[in-house]
């Protein structure tokens, strides 16, 4: 509490020098200068009547650039000012403005019809003045539907709330057959970057040091004086710095502070830029008609996007490679399937793509590098199963000549008995994934888990240390753009004084509550999917069984024809369940993305949980244990029987079921996402004629 009283003491201090300076060099208030905070002048307190001025928090900025730039100590040596030059290779000239100046920080992109009567390229859009000033073109065929009214006032408004807030604003116009598509280039000054960094307590470098991670297994290497082929010389690698949350008023102790065209990556102007595409109204706001997304979503703009540095495709061997762009880097050096066995560059990934990519590849490299420990293992113990099968005394039994002269009881009511010598191969199948090494491997695999989760704990702690994201403050976070528009109360913050939209908790408890309800119905739903695979496959074995030339495989078949079934519903649910938590979620009104993320988490784990194991964990712990006793057998409904393993027991069966769950859900992951994004990006170039369009990165990036 302490903490927020110093920091609120310390901003009225601030407020009343700047007020006490206006005065005294005539009267005039610096916040007049800029039209952003022109609302701010009044003698009225400004409450967060809206979600503009909740999410562009004009109640903290009291100060211009002007008035920062002013008070900065000109007897600051270059040495701590700028930041060490760090090769960022060659700028695509595309990746600009024309006036080859300004970089591309965003950009949106709409369609519209030749013959519309607005939004064609008769109409022009004034940049300088407000963007819904456009001219009528002559040639004026027919006057647009409702929905094209609509989307075009939608985009007026949108249009006019970036520039309100200082956003530079180009626009493209590519003609096609019947359409026109329009190519909006946003681009963030200086002093919009600066408000927004301050606002979002975006880390800026103090100063730098050396970088000096190393990989254990580059360690072990490095003792035993043996080659290390997963190293890789990966050029232009980002220096590290220390840092601390920008602050405008303390520019001047921040490096590189004077190349403001430099001083933000493009991944950090990207992220302000998106932060202010979510943040602005294009409707009614306590409708929800706020931000970029909802406008994607609606249909008003087909695309919306930040650039690539320029082509990914190496320029040749006479470029030197601290002359790539980061685009290239990542490609030549990590994107490709040549470099599968090289250590990642996480850090041109996290400079290039963020934080949250960069810990996510982290992540998938660290756990596939101890998965190979446990393969190698699982190997050694599949091996010693194969190579002991014969010395295995059940197997012996079964196989042997006596076995042939025990007969055994029917599997089903209408099914006949079976000779012990039919599981003959059943029964040394079974032994590989039941010896005495896999009670091992057991074992090995509980310390394995353990072990990896608290390696990865520290490993997430390093790179947390290493990429300065520790120490964000939950209080300190921003509301969701959607919470501060459905917001319906406002409530005053008993921190900062300020009123704030507010959510009743009593009503988001009982919301939660009914989501529950909705999660506990999915799950049930995957039960019953569940019963109906255990009676299809009941049904199959019967059918099967019946037929003398499916007999010998007919659990088999029925196993591994259910666990496909099983497999088909199990990804129908788990997609329609995501949707459904995604909606209950934001239904539930939670006012900080933290939150909203946990708790959408924690209700995609639950159902996926028992949506992918709870067929595994029934073949397991429960299939064949309720079957009954010859003369006393016990049934699901009329004279179809409880159903039982099969003649090599539930291990078989639950071998087949694990291996088609997982290698199939893999298989239908990589799928998606390696397939099927390149059949949408083929069906939207179709569909849109983009193979019409390209040459600059704007166009290219726009048929991904």
């Amino acid at each position: 509490m302490s903490k927020f009283l110093l920091r609120k003491k310390q901003r009225e201090k601030y407020e009343l020098q700047n007020k006490e300076r206006s005065e005294e060099e005539g009267g005039v208030d610096p916040l007049s200068l800029s039209p952003a905070h022109s609302s701010l002048n009044g003698d009225t307190p400004k409450d967060y009547g809206s979600i503009t001025s909740l999410l562009n928090n004009e109640w903290e900025v009291r100060y211009t650039l002007k008035d920062v730039f002013n008070n900065t100590n000109t007897n600051t040596t270059s040495a701590e000012t700028n930041r060490n030059n760090v090769l960022r290779g060659i700028h695509d000239q595309s990746t600009f403005f024309a006036d080859k100046t300004r970089k591309i920080d965003f950009v949106l992109v709409y369609e519209d019809d030749k013959s519309d009567s607005l939004d064609n390229p008769g109409f022009t859009l004034d940049l300088e003045s407000n963007p819904t000033d456009r001219t009528p073109s002559p040639n004026i065929h027919k006057k647009p539907g409702k929905k094209k009214q609509k989307f075009r006032l939608w985009r007026q408004k949108f249009l006019g709330g970036l520039q309100t807030i200082g956003l530079d604003i180009e626009s493209d116009v590519i003609a096609q057959c019947k359409n026109n598509l329009h190519f909006l280039k946003l681009h963030a000054p200086w002093g919009v970057l600066c408000r927004y960094a301050e606002e979002l307590n975006l880390r800026a470098p103090l100063q730098a040091h050396p970088n000096q991670e190393l990989n254990w297994t580059e360690w072990i290497l490095a003792k035993l004086r043996l080659p290390n082929p997963m190293w890789e010389d990966v050029p232009n690698r980002p220096l590290d710095y220390y840092t601390c949350p920008f602050k405008t008023s303390k520019i001047d102790r921040f490096l590189g502070s004077d190349d403001v065209e430099n001083f933000f990556s493009r991944a950090q102007r990207s992220r302000l830029v998106y932060e202010i595409l979510s943040t602005t109204a294009f409707g009614r706001e306590k409708k929800g008609e706020v931000g970029i997304s909802r406008l994607v979503e609606e249909g008003a703009y087909s695309a919306a996007f930040p650039l690539h540095d320029g082509s990914y495709e190496h320029p040749g061997n006479d470029t030197s490679p601290s002359d790539l762009n980061a685009r290239q880097i990542l490609y030549h050096y990590w994107a490709r399937w040549g470099r599968w066995y090289k250590y990642q560059p996480l850090d041109h990934i996290r400079e290039y793509f963020g934080e949250r990519i960069a810990i996510y590849f982290a992540w998938l490299g660290f756990y596939t590098g101890w998965l190979l420990p446990a393969a190698a293992i699982g190997l050694f113990v599949f091996l010693y199963g194969f190579f002991t099968m014969e010395q295995n005394v059940i197997a012996q039994e079964v196989c042997s000549e006596a076995a042939k002269n025990v007969t055994m009881c029917p599997l089903c009511e209408n099914c006949r008995t079976w000779d012990l010598h039919q599981i003959c191969f059943y029964t040394k199948l079974a032994y590989l994934f039941d010896h005495p090494g896999t009670v091992f491997y057991a074992v090995f695999m509980s310390f394995w888990a353990v072990t990896f989760l608290e390696y990865w704990k520290r490993k997430s702690a390093s790179l947390a240390h290493h990429w300065d994201c520790i120490g964000f403050q939950d209080e300190e976070e921003r509301p969701r753009p959607d919470f501060a528009a459905k917001a319906p109360y406002l409530e005053k913050n008993p921190i900062t004084g300020i009123r704030e939209p507010s959510f009743p908790k009593a009503i988001r408890l009982r919301r939660i509550a009914a989501g529950s309800g909705l999660i506990l119905l999915m799950i049930s739903l995957v039960i019953i999917f569940i019963l109906a695979v255990i009676i299809y496959r009941t049904l199959a074995s019967i059918y099967l069984f019946s037929s003398p030339k499916t007999r010998p495989i007919a659990q088999i078949l029925a196993s591994t024809s259910g666990a496909v079934i099983n497999l088909m519903a199990i990804m129908v649910m788990g997609r329609f369940y995501e949707k459904l938590a995604l909606r209950l979620t934001n239904w539930e009104m939670h006012r900080t993305q933290s939150d909203f993320d946990d708790n959408l988490t924690f209700k995609v784990f639950i159902f996926q949980f028992i949506n992918f194991y709870s067929s595994i964990l029934y073949i397991a712990f429960f299939k064949g244990k309720f079957v009954g006793y010859p003369g006393h057998y016990k049934h699901i409904f009329g004279s179809v029987r409880n159903e039982d393993c099969g003649n090599g027991g539930c291990l078989i069966e639950l071998a087949q079921q694990l291996g088609v769950i997982m290698m199939g859900k893999q298989i239908i992951n990589n799928a998606q996402e390696v397939f099927i994004p390149k059949l949408k990006a083929w069906w939207h170039s179709q569909k849109s004629k983009l193979q019409r369009i390209g040459g600059s990165q704007m166009e290219e990036d726009y048929k991904l």
